[in-house]
């Protein structure tokens, strides 16, 4: 039978990684895969994920299964700093732990859909990863676009899709540092989208996979939190692989708000059921190392500052970008404007290719960069590329 499958074609951002390290160019740049990068170029473990890590080798007595569940000090050793002073009241909030973001997302789509949801309106474009799960798991895709040609949001379309939408929708959010396009909500526009999300009977869910990256933490939780008190039931995918640098070891969380304590119950039993069919039990290494890290007051500060010191990067980058103007036919200055590691350039797939193979500017050919990538060594370099092809 398995004769029959057909052949899919590789995965584009990860057949750039190959193609980045066979170029014998010393002044390449790697804007593709979405990873923060220090201004060497590094990707680094977090020194609090470190000190945590010895002391889970020095510590930990048994590595036996912990349960579909995950490690719950964990996943209630985050709940301050994802909800902060929004905390539902006692009993309408749980969750779990999951293989990344991604297995977040994942399990709320799926619990979503088994209570009853059958199309889940999204902004467009979105992470990739975003609509091959609705696709898999069988639930309808509405779309609206996400951004404005100014890089802005389209508010105009967000309003237009939820007040066609009622019993059996979905909505879901990017909580801050919008994957791909870097354009983020404001904190006027989260106070509209809570009420109409309220007001249309929708339920929300919140991708917030990027906390911290953007302008703090508090402030990147800022619409997550609005539509969370706003709402009596609501479900939060979010991850550990950004701001903790955890990216190999899948570190993420699910959260489910519910009306009282007896449906929180009940929606739990039901996504445990499913974590358990999907991936039986969620990675130990990474939360316990986070758990470590939350659970120590002298590790989470330094973790904080960590955090602080990449976004103040990212942020130099984004306004060095913005300084430049243009670039041939890309007028940069909205990126400083925008949120987190990534952005859009409206540039076409010849043009992408183009700053590959005449400037080793490698990205993908949707056009977005990550912008971590940059640094400022090499700013000039990638604006003068673009400009050449663009231009």
């Amino acid at each position: 039978m398995l004769d029959s499958l057909t052949q899919q074609p590789p995965d584009a951002l990860l057949a750039l990684i190959k193609f980045y390290d066979a170029d014998p160019r010393a002044d390449k740049i790697d804007l593709g895969v979405g990873v923060y990068r220090t201004a060497d170029g590094a990707t680094p473990v977090f020194r609090a994920i470190k000190a945590a890590e010895q002391r889970l080798v020095d510590g930990q007595a048994s590595k036996a299964y912990l349960g579909p569940e995950g490690d719950m000090g964990f996943v209630h050793a985050l709940v301050p700093h994802v909800f902060g002073a929004a905390v539902p009241a006692e009993g309408r909030l749980d969750g779990m732990q999951t293989p990344g973001g991604t297995g977040a997302v994942r399990l709320a789509l799926a619990l979503a859909k088994k209570a009853g949801v059958k199309r889940v309106l999204m902004g467009t474009p979105s992470w990739p990863n975003h609509a091959q799960i609705l696709a898999d798991l069988g639930l309808e895709l509405v779309a609206f676009d996400h951004s404005a040609p100014d890089g802005t949001c389209n508010m105009a379309s967000l309003r237009a899709a939820l007040a066609a939408a009622g019993e059996g929708d979905a909505v879901l959010l990017h909580g801050c540092c919008h994957n791909p396009t870097g354009i983020d909500y404001s904190p006027a526009q989260w106070d509209e989208i809570a009420q109409l999300v309220r007001d249309s009977g929708v339920l929300p869910v919140i991708d917030l996979a990027y906390q911290g990256l953007g302008e703090g933490m508090d402030e990147d939780a800022y619409g997550m939190r609005k539509v969370v008190s706003q709402m009596e039931e609501a479900l939060v995918a979010y991850s550990c692989d950004k701001n903790f640098g955890l990216y190999r070891d899948r570190v993420g969380a699910f959260y489910m708000i519910c009306k009282d304590a007896q449906a929180t119950q009940r929606a739990v039993s039901n996504a445990a059921a499913l974590a358990r069919a999907n991936w039986s039990m969620p990675p130990d290494h990474g939360g316990a190392a986070v758990r470590m890290v939350l659970e120590d007051e002298a590790l989470t500060a330094d973790w904080l500052a960590e955090l602080d010191d990449m976004r103040s990067r990212i942020r130099q980058v984004r306004a060095k970008l913005a300084a430049s103007s243009n670039a041939g036919g890309v007028d940069l200055t909205p990126y400083g404007r925008q949120q987190g590691m990534f952005a859009m350039l409206p540039v076409s797939k010849e043009q992408v290719q183009a700053l590959r193979e005449d400037h080793g500017i490698y990205m993908a050919a949707s056009g977005r960069i990550n912008v971590a990538g940059l640094t400022m060594g090499n700013i000039d370099k990638f604006v003068s590329s673009l400009a050449a092809v663009t231009g």
